[in-house]
C-alpha cells in the first residue's frame, strides 16, 4: 500500500488529483524586494512572483549555493516523492547516516531492485530476456504484498503477488513505468532549506491505465537457479550528484533485505556498483561496459534521462534490463527498447499535470518556463506549457525560454524572462539552476522576498 493516509480528493483542471496529507544564496550585489513581493524591472510596480522548481533542483543542495537568508523563501515545485514511512528512512539511515533528510528516488531505486528480483523468481531464471516480460505483473493483479519477503512467500506458495511498493502500489502500464505516481509539492523556508515537515503529497495518473497482461505463467514455485546480479548507474559524481547518496542507500538496502529473505532462486543477490556522471564526461559509456563485463543482468539507473539516452542500446542490445528510478523524460514511453527498458519514476506526462495544477492553484495568469536544453528540460517544459494551455491561458501569457546548460552566464534568458514579467516563472534545471535563480534575484522577478 502507500504509505500516508488520503486527507481529501480534489479535481483540479480536469485532472485527478488526491492529496495525500497537507502540512501546512544570492551574490553580493544580488537586489531584492520587501513585503513579500518583488519589482518586476520591466512590470514598472510592485508585484509577486512565484518560482517554481522541479526535481533536478527541488533539494536542499540548491540552497547550499545560497548564503543570504530568503534568497529561495517561497520557491516552490515538484518532485516524485511518496510520504516516505519512517521505518524505511530509519533503515535507510543506518546505511548511510548522512543522508539526513534526503531521501529523493531511494524508494523508488529500492523498489527497482525488488521488483526485478521478484519477477526472476517468478520466471525461475537470471537471466533479464526471461525475466522481463514478468516485471509488469509484478505490480498489479494478485495477491498484494508490501515487502520483498511477503512476496516472495506467495510466489513459494504458487500465488501471483501484487507488489505496493516503498514509493507506491506503482502499477505499471505496459510501456513499463507506472500509470500514476506520488509527486511532493516542497518549498523552500527562510533559511533556504526545505522542512519535509511541511510538505504536500499529490497522486497524478490513472490506475485504470496500468496493463492487464500480467506475463507468462510462472516457473515451478520453490525454483533455484544462478545468481541474480545487479549493477548501479547512478550519479556520484556530475550535476545529478545530490541524488547519488539516497538513490545508491536504496540499492544497498534492497539487497541486504534481499539477501536476508532468502535470496533469488536459493542465491544471494549481488550488486556491483558503478557511477553514470552526466553527459559532459563519457564516465556513464566506461561504466556500462565494466558492468556488462563484470555480467550483470540488471542495470539500475540512471539517474539522468540524457545519460540513460546514450548508454540504453547498449544495455538492451546486450540482453540486460535497465531499470532507472529517476529517468522522467517521456521518450522512454515509446522508445524501442527490445521489452528490457523499465522505471519506477513517473514519465514527465504526470509531473506536468502536477506542476501546472500547483501553479494554478496559486493564481498566476502569466508564466514563464526556463528550462535546460536536453530531453529532460525539453520534455517537462513542453508538457507543462501544453498543460497549461489546455487549461485556459492563452499562448501569449506562457512563454518558453531554452537555455543552454554549459554556457558562461544565463544573462539573455534571465533577461527575457524580466522583460516578459510573469506571475511565476518555472526553473527546469539541475545545478545550474542557483546561478540562473540568482540572476531572476537580481532582476527582481526570483524568489528572495
Amino acid at each position: 500500500m502507500r504509505t500516508g493516509t488520503f486527507a481529501r480528493a480534489t479535481a483540479l483542471s480536469g485532472a485527478a488529483l488526491l492529496a495525500l496529507s497537507a502540512c501546512g544564496g544570492s551574490s553580493d550585489d544580488t537586489a531584492g524586494s520587501t513585503a513579500g513581493s518583488t519589482e518586476g524591472s520591466a512590470g514598472g510596480g510592485a508585484k509577486q512572483v512565484n518560482v517554481y522548481g522541479t526535481d533536478g533542483n527541488m533539494g536542499d543542495p540548491l540552497g547550499e549555493d545560497f548564503t543570504e537568508q530568503g534568497a529561495l523563501a517561497g520557491m516552490k515545485g515538484t518532485t516524485p516523492l511518496t510520504e516516505l514511512a519512517g521505518d524505511f528512512t530509519s533503515r535507510l539511515l543506518e546505511i548511510n547516516p548522512d543522508l539526513g533528510t534526503t531521501f529523493n528516488y531511494s524508494g523508488e531505486t529500492y523498489d527497482a531492485m525488488v521488483i526485478s528480483a521478484l519477477a526472476a523468481q517468478l520466471a525461475g531464471s537470471n537471466q533479464a530476456t526471461v525475466w522481463a516480460p514478468y516485471v509488469n505483473g509484478v505490480t498489479f493483479g494478485g495477491e498484494a504484498c508490501d515487502s520483498f519477503s511477503a512476496c516472495l512467500g506467495i510466489i513459494n506458495a504458487g500465488g501471483n503477488p501484487d507488489y505496493d511498493g516503498i514509493s507506491g502500489p506503482q502499477s505499471f502500464a505496459e510501456a513499463g513505468e507506472p500509470a500514476e505516481a506520488s509527486f511532493g509539492i516542497l518549498q523552500f523556508e527562510a533559511d533556504n532549506t526545505i522542512d519535509p515537515a511541511n510538505n504536500r503529497y499529490v497522486l497524478a495518473g490513472d490506475v485504470a491505465n496500468a496493463a492487464t497482461d500480467e506475463g507468462p505463467a510462472p516457473a515451478a514455485p520453490g525454483g533455484t537457479g544462478d545468481q541474480l546480479v545487479f549493477g548501479t548507474l547512478l550519479p556520484e559524481t556530475g550535476d545529478l550528484a545530490f541524488l547519488g547518496p539516497p538513490e545508491i542507500a536504496g540499492a544497498q538496502l534492497a539487497v541486504q533485505e534481499i539477501n536476508e529473505a532468502g535470496g533469488v532462486l536459493g542465491q544471494d543477490v549481488r550488486l556491483e556498483q558503478g557511477d553514470s556522471g552526466d553527459t559532459s564526461t563519457d564516465i556513464a559509456t566506461q561504466t556500462v561496459d565494466r558492468l556488462l563485463q563484470a555480467g550483470v543482468n540488471a542495470i539500475i539507473g540512471a539517474a539522468s534521462s540524457s545519460v540513460s539516452l546514450t548508454v540504453i542500446d547498449t544495455i538492451v542490445g546486450a540482453g540486460v534490463v535497465m531499470f532507472s528510478p529517476a529517468n522522467t523524460s517521456d521518450q522512454f514511453t515509446g522508445y524501442d527498447d527490445k521489452g528490457l527498458y523499465f522505471r519506477t519514476a513517473p514519465a514527465d506526462t504526470l509531473q506536468a499535470r502536477a506542476l501546472a495544477d500547483l501553479i494554478a492553484e496559486d493564481g498566476a495568469n502569466t508564466v514563464g518556463i526556463l528550462a535546460r536544453n536536453d530531453s529532460y528540460g525539453n520534455g517537462l517544459a513542453d508538457n507543462t506549457m501544453a498543460n497549461l494551455l489546455s487549461d485556459g491561458l492563452s499562448e501569449d501569457s506562457v512563454r518558453k525560454v531554452i537555455y543552454d546548460p554549459t554556457a558562461a552566464n544565463f544573462s539573455s534568458e534571465i533577461q527575457q524572462m524580466a522583460e516578459f514579467n510573469p506571475d511565476a516563472i518555472v526553473v527546469i534545471g539541475f545545478d545550474e539552476s542557483s546561478r540562473i535563480i540568482q540572476g531572476l534575484n537580481a532582476e527582481g522577478v526570483g524568489p528572495q522576498r
